[in-house]
């Protein structure tokens, strides 16, 4: 006698609404990242407003030899200049994020671009809140070869380079970009952040720990951010019941 095989297991749309999203890949590494970053910027700051010896040392003798070459050396300041003010500039870096968000709202995925909309502001947000409480000091010079405005702790092109870097970086992850594209996007974020931080001390208008200050912060902002959206952000439920999950948000 034939046996009766088991009828197959349906699951609706409303099994699928209802069930749990699974838990997105290195959402726990990333807050702890986060918390790193964070803290070793906690710490770079009470040195730089308890103004410890040893860190003013070396940045008075980094700022020193680097000044003292954009001097004598006014090709290589006009090139960090250009770098500086219009390639690496906070504002070419606002630029770039809109350009995300306006593509990401043309695709529908408006928490996503309100995700990275809301990021930006928030970093720079940090920035300038931070420049006003501690007010550090730029570098004056004798025969200073740029000038830049507001107070110096931490530096806005190198938290703005960052956070669009790794901002522009986690997007082309979640559109499931080939490896080799990404890679090479990393190498130009790699080089924009390292070189916007060099254009800003080569110019004699940071200290080295300003830039240092904000990759730090800029790291620890966007770490969390991407933390939170797939620990949170990322398990809403589109209209129609259809749920969102996994890197492809």
């Amino acid at each position: 006698m034939p046996t009766t095989p088991h009828p197959a297991a349906r699951t609706s749309a409303v099994d699928t609404a209802r069930r749990p999203a699974p838990a997105p890949p290195r959402t726990g590494a990333l807050a702890l990242l986060s918390g790193a970053l964070l803290g070793l910027f906690g710490l770079l700051l009470t040195l730089v407003v308890l103004r410890w010896g040893p860190l003013l040392s070396l940045d008075t003798a980094l700022a020193q030899r680097l000044h003292r070459t954009a001097v004598t050396a006014p090709a290589w300041t006009h090139r960090n200049r250009v770098l500086s003010d219009w390639v690496w500039d906070p504002w070419t870096m606002r630029a770039l994020l809109a350009v995300a968000v306006g593509l990401l709202l043309r695709r529908g995925e408006r928490l996503l671009a309100v995700w990275v909309a809301a990021t930006a502001l928030l970093g720079t947000g940090l920035q300038q809140a931070v420049k006003a409480l501690v007010g550090r000091a730029r570098p004056v010079w004798p025969d200073p070869v740029d000038s830049a405005s507001f107070a110096a702790f931490p530096s806005g092109h190198a938290l703005s380079a960052m956070v669009a870097g790794a901002l522009i970086l986690w997007l082309l992850r979640l559109r499931g970009i080939p490896a080799r594209w990404r890679w090479a996007a990393g190498a130009v974020v790699a080089i924009s952040v390292v070189g916007v931080g060099f254009t800003r001390v080569f110019l004699g208008v940071h200290w080295p720990s300003d830039v240092v200050g904000g990759w730090l912060l800029g790291g620890a902002l966007v770490a969390g951010s991407v933390a939170a959206y797939h620990a949170y952000g990322a398990t809403g439920v589109r209209p129609g019941g259809a749920q969102r999950t996994g890197w492809r948000s």
